[in-house]
């Protein structure tokens, strides 16, 4: 059974804006092979989401996400899927945004690198 811990840590940190916004620290989590299906539908790769996110301008004010029912279960013991979803409260208002997450983490040379990963937003109610 993998340590759920180190997954929750290294899935935060991909949340932080001073990881988001650093081009060597996005690059240092995410495998040269490394896909993302975005809610829009389309696929991502790791050079496309590193220049995404180091062009995001942060919200210091924004709280991070808060991470429910995380999950890591072990396909092999260099091979871990996780699940999770997260909730964010939007700066001064009460919107919370949810979005369902799952991320495939792989140990590559001691690191730990994320191959894919995929978030799909969960319509808020009525």
């Amino acid at each position: 059974m993998p340590d759920a811990d180190v997954f929750r840590s290294l899935e935060q940190a991909l949340h932080r804006p001073e990881v988001r916004s650093s081009r060597d620290a996005v690059s240092a989590l995410l495998a040269d092979t490394f896909r993302e299906f975005g809610s829009s539908g389309r696929v991502y790769d790791k050079a496309i989401v590193v220049d995404a996110l180091a062009q995001e301008t942060p919200d210091i004010r924004a709280p991070l996400p808060v991470i429910l029912d995380f999950a890591a279960q072990a396909l092999a013991p260099d091979l871990v899927p996780v699940t999770y979803r997260s909730v964010r409260h939007s700066t001064g208002d009460d919107v919370e945004q949810t979005v369902l997450r799952s991320s495939i983490w792989k140990q590559v040379g001691g690191s730990w690198l994320m191959l894919f990963h995929q978030g799909t937003p969960v319509p808020s109610a009525p």
